[in-house]
């Protein structure tokens, strides 16, 4: 029995200093694929990430990440996955976020993210839990092209999210009454009346009226997220003061993961403030920040510092994270 547990994560990066430090965690500025090779194995429960998309062009952000097209993305990233599978627990999980691209020159998809699926898949080395789909309805249309030239595409308003699991069987950590959301009005007076048409359905389901009038703590939420009676996060984005303070420096991240996002798959597949969540695209540390409010413990790496001294904001306040910028203390965490 351990009476000593380290209360951070860093003790499992070997021969790195962390960037910065909190609570609970710890962020390091580094290649991610460099980093993984100095994490112990099989000390991670959870790993939620959304590495950079293989892209038809380079866009133009300021401190975009490394430019990876559909053609090479397999050989660039399995190295990386080998390093997810070797880190996860036994029974840990990768939530892999890998949004879709289009073809160059003309209005078809790529493959390229369902090759990437396919190829984790492989010989049991992961096996696929269930996909989920990020709803982003505010997403510009894209390509300009097909979309508001010749309108002949919609715009694009669901990303998959992966949820693989290590083991072959798909024994996880998971357990959805962790995630249940609000019953709907509908619900509600359904479950008040007592009545529902309970037995055989021409699909073949029989349905219990007592497995189906039972009012349990909330609803079983569907693999779409965010959904509309989600519950919100304790002050979800923090990007009132993260997004405020970022502007002022010049180094807003451009795609930031919503935080309930990170949010949803921790709480639904760990169990204990003890288990390590780890991010390796950390960008602006939404992950990290989701499980240092969940009292999970959590390691972030991030290959662009700026996006790294941005995400700082997440976690301290303006005034403390200029007086570590500027006394040079921001690697030991001082």
């Amino acid at each position: 029995m351990r009476n000593h547990e380290p209360k951070t994560a860093e003790y499992l990066v070997r021969k790195t200093a962390p960037y910065y430090h909190t609570v609970k965690g710890a962020a390091y500025l580094g290649d991610a694929l460099q980093l993984l090779e100095t994490v112990r194995d099989e000390t991670i429960d959870l790993i939620v990430t959304s590495p950079p998309f293989a892209l038809v062009f380079q866009k133009r952000y300021k401190l975009a990440p490394d430019f990876v097209d559909a053609q090479h993305y397999l050989d660039w990233f399995m190295p990386i996955a080998r390093e997810f599978h070797r880190v996860l627990k036994k029974d840990g999980s990768l939530v892999l976020h890998l949004g879709g691209s289009w073809n160059p020159a003309y209005p078809t998809k790529s493959l390229y993210n369902f090759e990437v699926l396919t190829e984790l898949c492989k010989n049991d080395y992961f096996s696929l839990a269930q996909d989920f789909y990020w709803f982003n309805p505010a997403k510009m249309p894209s390509p300009i092209e097909w979309t508001n030239v010749r309108r002949i595409r919609v715009k694009d308003a669901v990303e998959p999210i992966w949820w693989l699991s290590k083991d072959s069987k798909g024994r996880t950590k998971a357990r959805n009454t962790r995630v249940l959301i609000e019953y709907t009005k509908s619900m509600l007076k359904l479950l008040e009346r007592g009545s529902y048409s309970s037995g055989q359905r021409p699909s073949g389901y029989n349905i219990s009226r007592a497995g189906f009038l039972h009012k349990n703590r909330g609803a079983i939420p569907p693999n779409l997220v965010p959904y509309p009676n989600m519950l919100p996060f304790s002050n979800t984005e923090s990007n009132g003061a993260y997004l405020s303070n970022c502007k002022k420096y010049d180094m807003v991240h451009p795609a930031r993961f919503p935080i309930m996002v990170p949010e949803f798959f921790i709480r639904f597949l760990t169990t204990r403030k003890s288990q390590v969540v780890l991010d390796a695209f950390a960008g602006s540390n939404s992950t990290g920040y989701a499980a240092e409010k969940l009292g999970r413990k959590w390691l972030a790496f991030e290959k662009s510092e700026e996006y790294l001294k941005g995400s700082m904001f997440r976690f301290f306040g303006p005034r403390e994270v200029e007086k570590m910028w500027s006394k040079d203390r921001v690697r030991s965490g001082a």
